[in-house]
């Protein structure tokens, strides 16, 4: 392993020492901006799969290496040392890449150097404004495609078309507390918390060019049968936001991380509890608990297209946790499905986010430091981002076949 003092002595040889916040890539859809973060030693590193999906190339991972493919090049590099190869060649990194919570980090070097050494004819890195130009573009793009339109010419920075739409959904507010928050600050409750990170979430999605509809933006309850209503034909997600917690057992203080749900039916019955937990806020509606229904799930599972929708809530939910990996201090738990009420009501692609448990004093911490909040907004908000950038391709590959969506 490289020592520290020689990363610093690397990294500032290749001018690394300062690299930006984020990086610009242009390419044939558009522009992408990539976050920049820092690996344990310090060293600017890429999350690879925000990466890769700008760059469109692909990656894996087995057996110590991670095998990165952009254009006709691949290349690989051993975990956590400072190498990789090319062309059946060993050569030296200045930071490794590493894997974090699942997730790939590649060194800011790929980017800023290797790109452009070894695909010369495709990329060219301008230091001074942190953007990556892939100058092959123009060539790259079909002859015979017809041309665009309107909405297909109106691309945002991030390569998205304009004019899409998400309503964001933090959970409680009003009468209706949340959790308490075992070990939030004296006087925070979930309606706090899920609103201040809702609150960040739509400023973050705005910056990205995303319009957004919220369902509260203060402390006032909402029914959970009319939140769904928000997200309208026009909507392309729901998302809601809650925190987790747990009844008062021996070792539930212990339990902390983060999960992503969408709607079927639970298959676990913890699942099944977290669904139960967040559909008792009707009670403040009506006074009465819910009844154990289904809410209504079977019916909906019968609707061909809300099925489709429920596909799509599926890997949107993938999308979200994938990328909260990247920034939470917790475990990462998985996606999940139940059956939320507030999800039932949406009838569009939606997704129910469990940022922590206030019931751990570390997820406690961590939900009510304003940082943190910051950190999951952005990183919700690039998944969204990544998941609008999908649907795009796969609609505009479905129109071109000549198949209805």
């Amino acid at each position: 392993m490289i020592g520290a003092r020689v990363l610093l002595v690397a990294l500032a040889s290749l001018g690394l020492d300062s690299a930006p916040a984020v990086v610009t890539i242009t390419g044939v859809n558009g522009e992408a901006r990539i976050p920049v973060r820092t690996d344990g030693s310090g060293a600017p590193v890429f999350a690879a799969p925000a990466l890769m999906s700008a760059l469109e190339g692909s990656q894996q991972v087995s057996d110590g290496w991670a095998e990165v493919k952009v254009g006709p090049r691949s290349f690989r590099f051993l975990l956590g040392a400072p190498l990789y190869t090319l062309d059946n060649r060993l050569q030296p990194l200045a930071a490794p890449a590493t894997v974090s919570h699942d997730t790939l980090f590649l060194p800011f070097q790929f980017v800023a150097e290797l790109l452009p050494s070894y695909l010369s004819e495709r990329y060219r890195y301008d230091r001074r404004r942190a953007r990556l130009i892939d100058s092959g573009a123009s060539s790259r793009a079909p002859v015979a495609r017809a041309p665009a339109s309107s909405k297909e010419a109106a691309r945002l920075s991030n390569g998205l078309r304009s004019g899409h739409m998400v309503t964001v959904d933090p959970g409680h507010g009003g009468v209706d507390p949340g959790n308490p928050g075992v070990f939030f600050p004296r006087g925070t409750r979930e309606k706090e918390v899920t609103l201040a990170v809702g609150l960040l979430l739509r400023d973050e999605l705005k910056r990205q060019g995303v319009g957004v509809e919220m369902t509260r933006t203060s402390d006032t309850l909402i029914a959970l049968g009319d939140r769904g209503a928000f997200c309208t034909q026009a909507c392309d997600l729901f998302v809601s936001l809650h925190v987790n917690s747990l009844a008062r057992r021996r070792g539930y203080t212990d339990i902390r991380g983060f999960e992503t749900y969408f709607l079927a039916e639970a298959k676990t019955e913890d699942a099944a509890r977290v669904a139960r937990m967040e559909n008792e806020a009707v009670r403040f509606e009506t006074g009465t608990a819910p009844a154990e229904t289904g809410v209504g799930i079977d019916f909906i599972l019968k609707d061909l297209q809300l099925n489709e929708h429920l596909r799509e809530s599926a890997r949107a939910a993938d999308l979200v946790q994938r990328s909260l990996k990247t920034v939470h201090s917790g475990e990462s738990r998985g996606v999940k499905q139940a059956g939320f009420m507030v999800l039932t009501t949406a009838r569009r692609p939606a997704i129910l986010v469990e940022l922590g448990y206030s019931t751990n004093p570390q997820d406690g911490q961590f939900l009510t430091t304003r940082s943190s909040q910051k950190a999951m907004a952005a990183a919700i908000a690039d998944a969204i981002v990544a998941y609008l950038l999908e649907y795009e391709r796969k609609t505009s590959q479905t129109q071109s076949s000549g198949v209805r969506q």
